[in-house]
């Protein structure tokens, strides 16, 4: 009896099976067979992606066409062919692909970004940032001679190639006049260096010209320069303030270093700071505290607004800094000794920074050798000068020499 039960009962569920696939099979519209309207049911998310980028690329390409009538073609406005341009960019056109898995992350429902969705986020933010104006900021990476003879700047902007025009960097060394001949050649030259001392910085730009199929971009420092001092030297905030202003202390990008200066930008302001302006205590080379690319906290000393293309700013970094050379100077003693490095020699004048952090003067060496800039010497303190703030003695030997 049991097995009769059991059986009637497998019996009863396979007859229950056959009758929901025969209905499944009624409900299901026949290959070929229209759906009924108003049924997405076949409208997948892929599909709706496909037709919002096919939307994208025709606003894209309607922006570049009335773009073009003002600046022309990335090509166009550097003065290269399109040829040259092809080449010079680091990006090669995306080519269509089937559709692939996503990536097999070691994490349970982890997320990989691949080197291609890297660059497509990358270029859709620099072509927001052309169709906006909005200021981008990233290093200059190159000096590049066009086969025409014009200079171009390469700014790396997250892996892109950034092309800006000399021009448009806004190195004004002529200020509106026109050279000719030796002097324009003498010109190009002081430009080059100053661009060369200019290599790794950060500088600011405003995407003017996009390719999208060679994703070749061309950029003015200039325009991003000029926005920057409307809005922080001409514009004010709702006290009636400018945002710039004398004795305020600001953040400032060091653009080039020398030996002696040091230039930076403040807000679209070139500004160049001398080594007696960079620290209390003295410095023989700016380079050993300072480097293209450093991000420092200035003082605004004066600001000069005549308009927009007449501006100047004069600043200092000591000043921002706590004055600690008086109190050095409590750690020096009238006969003895201490060790320093020369940090510049004027007139036979030796200026020397003691390893205990203060400046000192000699007007004398035991040393049978002249004493030069970067020299370790041992230095004998004979007078504590409070009001200048130096301790003054002799050199007593040269430790080292800086050949």
């Amino acid at each position: 009896m049991e097995e009769d039960h059991f059986t009637e009962e497998i019996s009863i569920q396979e007859t229950e099976e056959q009758t929901a696939e025969s209905n499944l099979d009624e409900d299901a519209p026949m290959e070929g067979e229209d759906l009924p309207d108003g049924d997405l049911s076949e409208e997948t998310p892929e599909d709706i992606q496909v037709t919002e980028t096919d939307n994208d690329a025709q606003d894209l390409q309607e922006s570049e066409t009335a773009d073009r009538a003002v600046w022309g073609s990335p090509a166009e406005a550097v003065g290269i062919s399109a040829g040259q341009a092809n080449a010079a960019t680091s990006r090669r056109t995306p080519k269509a692909r089937k559709t692939e898995a996503p990536v097999l992350t070691l994490e349970s429902r982890g997320e990989v970004e691949t080197e291609s969705a890297r660059e497509d986020t990358i270029w859709h933010e620099i072509h927001n940032a052309y169709r906006t104006r909005k200021i981008l900021t990233g290093q200059l990476g190159g000096i590049e001679q066009t086969d025409s003879g014009k200079t171009i700047v390469i700014v790396d902007y997250k892996g892109f190639r950034i092309v800006i025009p000399i021009k448009e960097m806004m190195i004004d060394l002529a200020q509106g006049r026109s050279p000719s001949g030796k002097e324009y050649a003498e010109l190009m030259l002081r430009q080059n260096k100053i661009l060369g001392n200019m290599l790794g910085a950060e500088i600011d730009f405003i995407v003017k010209g996009i390719d999208s199929k060679t994703r070749s971009v061309v950029a003015s420092r200039r325009e991003a320069m000029l926005k920057k001092r409307q809005i922080f030297y001409l514009d004010t905030d709702a006290a009636g303030m400018y945002r710039v202003y004398e004795g305020r202390i600001v953040q400032a990008r060091v653009i080039a270093v020398a030996e002696k200066v040091v230039r930076v930008e403040i807000f679209g302001v070139e500004c160049s700071i001398m080594a007696r302006d960079l620290a209390w205590d003295w410095i023989g080379d700016a380079h050993e505290r300072f480097s293209v690319g450093d991000q420092v906290l200035v003082r605004i000393l004066s600001v000069r607004r005549e308009g927009l293309e007449d501006m100047g700013v004069k600043a200092d970094v000591k000043s921002v800094t706590q004055d600690t050379h008086h109190e050095n100077l409590k750690k020096c003693r009238i006969q003895s000794k201490y060790a320093g490095k020369v940090t510049d020699v004027h007139k036979g004048v030796v200026y020397i920074r003691l390893s205990n952090g203060v400046n000192a003067v000699a007007h004398a060496c035991y040393d049978y050798r002249t004493p030069g800039k970067k020299d370790d010497v041992s230095f004998a303190v004979t007078k504590i000068d409070e009001e200048r703030g130096v301790a003054v003695g002799i050199i007593t030997r040269i430790i080292r020499q800086n050949l």
